[in-house]
């Protein structure tokens, strides 16, 4: 018997699952296998944009830098920040310039890059280009802080493999003015003399610095130095100008000079600082401070003295006075008469010992604080004996920069306050108190001195109608070899004005200045130097807003001048 089979609707609609089911699973296993194709793909691509990344940032950044840096500001983009005088005035700035560089690898022709370039830079050797521009690195400098022109011409050659890098140069727009003060940077944008390597760190971090310089009084200065040195025929001269209530330096001046926008001109003397660096004898400016540590002391009175008859003779040694008096000599006379013997006897009664302590005070035996680098420390005797006493009591034997001597005189007019000197400015908030070193009534009598010195004694060149100035002359030869030479000078005027309310100290010196028929043969600092203070006075007063002295004030300043008249009356009497 045959037995049919039926067909059954249920198996065919299982059938039809299972195929369905077949073709979901594979369309969803090929899209798995897609989407993991893909993802490898990407993680290749980033890895291999990451590890191009690596090699550039880090494994070619020293050998190969292709993008510009900030070269003078470590791990920042700020510029290098402007110097600006007490007014505000810009005395140093950094503007924007292009540095051509070149990759040698995509150079094609060398000789011929070498040879279009040397057309365009003559100072470009054509062989040391070529050296250059075949190197295997992938960078060499071609010619640093180039002008527009220069850069618009460079790109007309259309050379392959030279590029620019974008960055600053530092420039002093008014070139040789205050030179030594500002310094200058090197190729790089480091300062490396003056204010700037002083101050390199604010100025990296994009801060402006403030000087204590006022560029109107720095010029006029400058130009009267300069113009006493070219009529006496002098190597140089050094010029300080300081606020006595402050220790604010408004000038330094030191020539000759050089231009921070051309560092060839920095070369020998002309980058030699006299103002700090220069250390010196300064002669009779010293009796300043032997006649304000004798009367401070009260080893003597305005109105006691010393005889200055004789020579002084100690073992080889002799002091003697220059135009002498040879008779007894009171204190104001010693100053005005410029009396080395009556100096010396002075010191001794103050004594070896008390003497260092007052020129230690008054900032004279060690270096100046002041901001710059190029500081000298003073010279003194090895051995402070009896004889050194005495000497450095006019101002032999011991060296000082002139600015130890500014800030020394304005102690003595200021009161009585020692300053440390600076070139920065000082927030009106932030005065310095000052450290007391000598008595009000000691400062008032030396300011009564100094008058006198110019009015009756040698400094009467420094004086000017309608100011009341105060100072002292100084006349040292200079050493070579060990030996004093007397046709080798160096002449000094230190003064104050007002001298009655001082504001300002002035120094003003010349090295190895010349006679000639004007100062009627002499070489000392009251021909040579004082007259130097008298015009910068003239000029710079009314600058600073000081007024001419009333008939009143002049007759108060004249009376120490009359008092020493009647004492010289009485005695040509007796």
């Amino acid at each position: 018997m045959t037995l049919e089979r039926r067909n059954n609707p249920f198996d065919s609609d299982m059938a039809r699952r299972v195929r369905l089911d077949g073709i979901r699973k594979a369309a969803l296993d090929t899209g798995r296998n897609r989407l993991l194709v893909t993802g490898v793909m990407f993680v290749l691509a980033f890895a291999v944009i990451s590890g191009r990344l690596i090699d550039i940032t880090i494994l070619e950044q020293g050998s190969e830098p292709r993008v510009a840096q900030s070269e003078g500001v470590t791990g920042s983009t700020a510029a290098r920040a402007d110097i600006v005088d007490r007014n505000g005035m810009v005395l140093a700035t950094s503007l924007p310039t292009a540095s051509l560089y070149a990759d040698p690898f995509d150079v094609l022709d060398a000789a011929e890059a070498a040879a279009k370039l040397n057309r365009l830079f003559p100072e470009l050797a054509p062989e040391g280009l070529v050296e250059r521009l075949t190197s295997k690195s992938h960078f060499v400098w071609i010619k640093r802080n180039l002008t527009p022109d220069q850069q618009y011409e460079v790109n007309r050659l259309g050379i392959p493999g030279l590029y620019f890098q974008r960055g600053e140069r530092r420039t002093y727009p008014h070139g040789r003015l205050a030179a030594h003060v500002l310094g200058l940077t090197d190729v790089d944008g480091r300062g490396i003399a003056g204010v700037e390597k002083s101050m390199d760190r604010v100025l990296r971090a994009g801060e402006a610095v403030r000087l204590s310089i006022d560029l109107r009084v720095q010029s006029l200065f400058e130009e009267e130095l300069a113009k006493g040195i070219r009529d006496f025929s002098a190597i140089g001269g050094a010029g300080v100008i300081m606020d006595v209530r402050s220790g604010e330096l408004v000038a330094m001046v030191s020539l000759p000079d050089f231009d921070p926008n051309h560092p060839a001109t920095m070369v020998a003397d002309t980058g030699f600082n006299r103002t700090t660096k220069g250390v010196y004898e300064m002669g009779s400016t010293f009796k300043l401070f032997t006649a304000a540590m004798a009367l401070d002391s009260g080893k003597v009175g305005l109105e006691g003295g010393y005889d200055a008859t004789h020579p002084i003779q100690v073992s080889r040694f002799t002091i003697t006075d220059y135009h002498g008096k040879r008779r007894w000599l009171s204190v104001r006379e010693i100053l005005v008469y410029s009396s080395n013997i009556g100096a010396a006897k002075m010191a001794l009664d103050v004594g070896t010992e008390r003497q260092k302590d007052y020129l230690k005070r008054l900032g004279l035996l060690e270096a100046a604080a002041v901001e710059v680098p190029e500081i000298a420390s003073p010279l003194v005797p090895a051995q402070w004996r009896e004889i050194n006493t005495m000497t450095v009591a006019f101002g032999h034997g011991i060296a000082v920069s002139p600015i130890q001597m500014t800030a020394g005189v304005a102690a003595l007019v200021n009161g009585g306050f020692r300053f440390e000197p600076t070139v920065l400015m000082h927030e009106p908030s932030l005065m310095p108190a000052g450290t007391r070193v000598l008595s009000e009534k000691t400062s008032q009598r030396m300011r009564a001195l100094m008058r006198l010195v110019v009015v009756a004694g040698t400094g009467k060149n420094a004086d000017v109608p309608g100011y009341l100035v105060g100072g002292k002359t100084g006349t040292a030869e200079k050493q070579v070899n060990g030996r004093y030479q007397g046709n080798k000078l160096f002449s000094s005027f230190v003064g104050a004005f007002p001298i009655d309310a001082p504001r300002y100290v002035i120094l003003a010196a010349l090295d190895e200045p010349k006679p000639n028929a004007q100062s009627m043969g002499y070489a000392t600092g009251g021909w040579v130097a004082a007259p130097v203070v008298s015009r910068v006075v003239a000029r710079m007063a009314p600058l600073v807003g000081i007024e001419p002295v009333t008939e009143q004030r002049e007759r108060e300043a004249m009376a120490p001048v009359q008092a020493v008249y009647r004492v010289e009356g009485a005695r040509a009497a007796r």
